[in-house]
């Protein structure tokens, strides 16, 4: 016997009885069909496989909060075919795009630059080198067929010159055979004439609607012929930090171009002079973001995943070593901007009249003697310095060196106050009580509000 009872450890020959032979085959035979009712070698392979991608799946959806299945194609505005697939992270980016580029278009400014004024038409310089022409030599023309070849230089002045700049815009709505545009005030102002670029090349000549250079909005209008899609507003108060967002323009002439980030702050604060003067008399609210906006971007859109536009680009921070700080408009504060400028072509603010300067501004501070001059009381150390007082303040008798100090019995420190309640609080034609002090002395008066004139 071997060294085990099991005859299949066995190296011997089987000297049993026949009995004990056709037992060992009945054992050997139930043990075979025990192993035909098992899984082979393959079939346990692939099952493993199977699960393993399964549970891949599921972990990578868990992780990345990402959809393992994916939705069928569908339609948006009747053309464009979007996968609305979120199996890729980067797919709703793609699909957003797709959705809002046709929309997105490039402006163009014109700006004819006058010949300088002639000097010297007696004659200065004409000695010079080719001596005066005759006086008597009458109109001077040139031989028929005359040619001055292509190398001839006529100069930088020659027939005056044209300044051209770059922006961006938003087609938004299409209404009666026209296309509006939204885009920046800064990026139309002082322009002659107007051109849009659609994002498949076509030119488009350009009519400006309206503009407002507090909420630094414009409106343009085009031919509606041959645009298909407008874009749609979301609503910029439900952006959260980190969300991604996508910037869409034209940077340094690069049109169609996109750009991806996320939403740095929602609503950040920034300072403006209205009146360029370096004296901060503005705040406007901003959607910061790091997406790239370059020069040119401005007037462009700025888009979430769902491919609303959220913001309008207006802005970034070029300092030397910083990056990434962007800024974009959003269209909850423009929305009714937009509108009051397609009815009426401007936006219609109250309107004081006094040019001033605020009696604790750091950046411009007034002198000690200036102080003394205004006769104030120790206790007054903020407030209002009325520099020149027109139309409605002239009127209502506010005068050269009356320190504002409260507007409807609210107090009044700076000018940005002052302009914020005029615009928030007041309506053109109503009447807005005015505290102040006038050589030393607290005095209120009050003003009939007028319409803003044109800037």
């Amino acid at each position: 016997m071997g060294l085990f009872d099991d005859d299949f450890y066995s190296t011997k020959i089987s000297r049993r009885s026949k009995n004990t032979s056709e037992d060992r085959s009945e054992r050997t035979k139930w043990r075979t069909t025990r192993r035909k009712k098992g899984l082979s070698t393959f079939q346990i392979s692939a099952i493993s496989s199977v699960c393993s991608a399964l549970i891949a799946v599921m972990l990578f959806s868990f992780i990345t909060g990402h959809p393992a299945t994916s939705s069928p194609i569908t339609m948006i505005n009747g053309s464009h075919q979007l996968s609305t697939s979120d199996g890729d992270p980067y797919e709703r980016i793609i699909s957003a795009a797709q959705k809002v580029r046709p929309a997105v278009v490039s402006v163009l400014t014109h700006k004819e630059t006058p010949l300088p004024e002639e000097e010297g038409l007696e004659g200065e310089g004409l000695e010079e080198e080719s001596g005066t022409l005759p006086e008597d030599e009458g109109d001077f023309e040139l031989p028929e067929g005359f040619d001055f070849g292509e190398d001839f230089d006529f100069g930088e002045d020659f027939g005056g010159s044209q300044e051209d700049a770059l922006g961006s815009g938003v087609i938004f709505k299409k209404l009666e055979g026209k296309a509006f545009v939204i885009t920046n005030n800064h990026v139309v102002e002082g322009a002659d004439s107007l051109e849009v670029v659609l994002v498949g090349g076509e030119k488009k000549k350009a009519t400006l609607v309206g503009t407002d250079n507090v909420s630094d909005i414009a409106v343009l209008s085009i031919d509606s012929k041959g645009i298909g899609e407008v874009a749609e507003f979301g609503d910029s108060s439900k952006l959260r930090l980190g969300e991604t967002v996508i910037a869409i323009g034209n940077p340094l002439g690069l049109g169609d171009t996109l750009t991806s980030g996320i939403v740095s702050y929602t609503n950040r604060i920034i300072p403006v002079s209205l009146n360029q003067d370096g004296i901060y008399d503005w705040e406007q609210e901003v959607i910061q973001t790091d997406a790239a906006i370059n020069e040119g971007n401005s007037g462009g859109a700025l888009v979430d995943l769902n491919g609303k536009v959220i913001g309008i680009n207006t802005m970034k921070i070029a300092d030397t070593g910083v990056e990434g700080l962007g800024f974009a408009i959003p269209v909850n504060e423009i929305t009714e901007v937009v509108t009051e400028l397609m009815l009426k072509g401007h936006i219609a603010r109250p309107y004081l009249g006094v040019y001033t300067v605020d009696l604790s501004n750091p950046y411009a501070p007034l002198s000690k003697k200036e102080k003394e001059d205004l006769k104030l009381p120790k206790t007054v150390t903020e407030g209002v310095v009325v520099l020149d007082a027109l139309g409605p303040a002239l009127d209502a008798g506010l005068q050269l060196n009356d320190v504002i100090v409260k507007l409807d019995g609210k107090p009044i420190t700076t000018t940005l106050e002052l302009r914020k309640h005029l615009y928030y609080n007041t309506k053109v034609g109503g009447d807005l009580n005015v505290t102040f002090y006038r050589d030393g002395k607290l005095q209120s008066l009050k003003v009939k509000l007028e319409e803003k004139p044109g800037e």
